[in-house]
C-alpha cells in the first residue's frame, strides 16, 4: 500500500514479491502534504486500519519514506507492521547479498537505518541511583541499544575501509600495466547480467527480477584491436534508490567512477525506459561518475518491432548500439565501439608497421596477448613484420623494449 499514486504501480508491486511478499490489496491516496503523525491524515488511516483487520493482512508498505513517528503510529493503529520503501528495498538487499563485502555493505545500510528508529521502550528497565556516591541514573535500555547500534556502525565501516583500500590498490595495480575498465550500470532488471554474462562468458545470475544480483563482479574482457579490458558488473539502480544504500555501497560502485568507459544498458522494450534512463543518470551524478564517457546500449531489441542491431551517433552525445544480450545480437558493434571509446580514453590508438628481432620472443607474445596484432609475417632472416593497431601510451614503452614502428 503506498501513499502517493505511483506513476509506476507494478515496479512497487514488484519490489514487494521481490522481498517475499504475498500482495494482498494495492491502494493510492492523494494528499497536498503527508499528514505529520500518520502520513495518511486520521479518516484514510482508520479505513486502512479496517481493511488490514478484513484482509487479516500482517504488512504494511509504503512506497514512500515515513518518518519514525510516522511508522511506530501507524503500527499502534493497524496492528500490523508497517515498512517504508527504504525499508523494503533494505529487505531484499539482505536477502540477495552473498559475498562478504555485499553483507557488510548492507548491514550498515541497516544499521544506518535503524539508527533512526530506536524508540524508549523499555523505560522501566532504568538502572536507577544505587546509593551514595553513584552518579546519575545510569543508562537506559535505550542509550545501550543506541550505543550497540553506534559500536557496530564504526566496525562495519572499519572492515569497509579495508575492503575499499584492497580495492584501490587492486585498481592501482591494473592502472600500472594499464589494463582498462569497463563498468556496466543500469536499472535493474535492464538486462545487464545478461549482458555481463556473454561478454565476459560468465555465470553470474541473471533472473527476470529485481534486483536479482548485487554482488560485483569482475571479469577480463578482450576487445579486439585494443587487447584486455576489465569488465565489472554492478548493483541495478531503481528509483528514489535510497541515499543511505548509496553510500555504503561506495566501495563497490567505485568500480563505476573509476572506469574508463561506462556501458549504460537500457531495456528498450520498456515503454517507461526514458525515466528509467534519468534515474540511472542523476545516480551517476550523485557517484560523481557523470563525466566518465559511456556507451549506451539499448538492450532487448528482440523484444521491440525494430530488431536490427546498429550503432547511432549524435553530435555531444555518447553513441548508441542496439543489440539483443539474449542472442548475442550486434555484440560486434559492441566491441567496436568500446575500442573507439577506449581509445580515446587511453589517448587514441595509432596503426602501423612493427619489426622485431627474432629473439623478441616475450615481446611479439605480449602485442598477441593484447590484441594489437592484424597482420603477422615471417622475413627469411627471421625478422617479424607486424601490422599493428595499438594505444598511442604504449608505443613509448614498445619500442624501448624493441619494437620497430612506422606509422601508416
Amino acid at each position: 500500500m503506498e501513499g502517493e499514486p505511483d506513476p509506476e504501480p507494478e515496479e512497487f508491486l514488484e519490489l514487494a514479491r521481490a522481498a517475499g511478499a504475498e500482495v494482498l490489496a494495492l491502494e493510492t491516496a492523494k494528499r497536498r502534504q503527508p499528514d505529520r503523525r500518520t502520513f495518511l491524515g486520521s479518516g484514510r488511516a482508520e479505513a486502512l486500519r479496517d481493511q488490514v483487520k478484513a484482509l487479516d493482512a500482517d504488512l504494511v508498505i509504503f512506497d514512500q519514506d515515513l518518518s519514525p513517528a510516522q511508522e511506530r503510529n501507524l503500527e499502534a493503529l493497524v496492528q500490523a507492521r508497517v515498512l517504508s520503501r527504504t525499508g523494503l528495498i533494505l529487505d531484499i538487499f539482505a536477502q540477495r547479498a552473498r559475498t562478504h563485502e555485499g553483507k557488510l555493505q548492507v548491514e550498515l545500510a541497516q544499521l544506518d537505518h535503524l539508527s533512526t528508529r530506536l524508540v524508549r521502550g523499555w523505560t522501566h528497565l532504568d538502572r536507577q541511583k544505587g546509593g551514595i556516591g553513584m552518579r546519575g541514573a545510569g543508562e537506559t535500555q535505550l542509550e545501550l541499544d543506541q550505543r550497540m547500534v553506534r559500536t557496530r556502525i564504526g566496525q562495519v565501516k572499519r572492515r569497509l575501509a579495508d575492503v575499499r583500500a584492497q580495492r584501490a590498490q587492486s585498481r592501482r595495480a591494473r592502472q600500472r600495466r594499464r589494463v582498462p575498465s569497463v563498468a556496466l550500470v543500469g536499472y535493474t532488471n535492464s538486462g545487464k547480467s545478461t549482458l555481463f554474462n556473454a561478454l565476459a562468458e560468465a555465470s553470474v545470475l541473471a533472473a527476470d527480477q529485481l534486483f536479482a544480483t548485487l554482488d560485483p563482479t569482475l571479469r577480463r574482457l578482450a576487445i579486439p584491436g585494443l587487447g584486455p579490458a576489465v569488465l565489472a558488473d554492478t548493483v541495478g539502480f531503481v528509483r528514489r534508490l535510497p541515499h543511505r544504500l548509496v553510500e555504503a555501497f561506495k566501495a563497490t560502485l567505485e568500480e563505476v567512477s573509476e572506469a574508463d568507459v561506462l556501458l549504460l544498458v537500457i531495456d528498450i522494450a520498456d515503454p517507461g525506459w526514458e525515466d528509467k534512463r534519468a534515474e540511472v543518470l542523476a545516480v551517476l551524478e550523485e557517484l560523481g561518475a557523470s563525466r566518465v564517457p559511456r556507451i549506451e546500449i539499448h538492450n532487448k531489441i528482440d523484444l521491440t518491432e525494430d530488431r536490427e542491431p546498429r550503432v547511432q551517433t549524435r553530435p555531444e552525445a555518447p553513441p548508441t548500439v542496439r543489440v539483443s544480450a539474449a542472442d548475442q545480437r550486434g555484440f560486434e558493434l559492441i566491441y567496436d565501439a568500446l575500442a573507439t571509446e577506449l581509445g580515446k580514453a587511453l589517448g587514441g590508438s595509432i596503426r602501423g608497421r612493427g619489426t622485431l628481432p627474432p629473439e623478441a620472443g616475450r615481446l611479439r607474445a605480449e602485442l598477441h596477448q593484447k590484441g594489437w596484432v592484424e597482420e603477422e609475417v615471417f622475413d627469411g632472416d627471421g625478422q617479424i613484420s607486424l601490422e599493428l593497431r595499438l594505444p598511442r601510451e604504449a608505443l613509448e614503452r614498445l619500442t624501448a623494449e624493441g619494437l620497430r614502428f612506422e606509422p601508416a
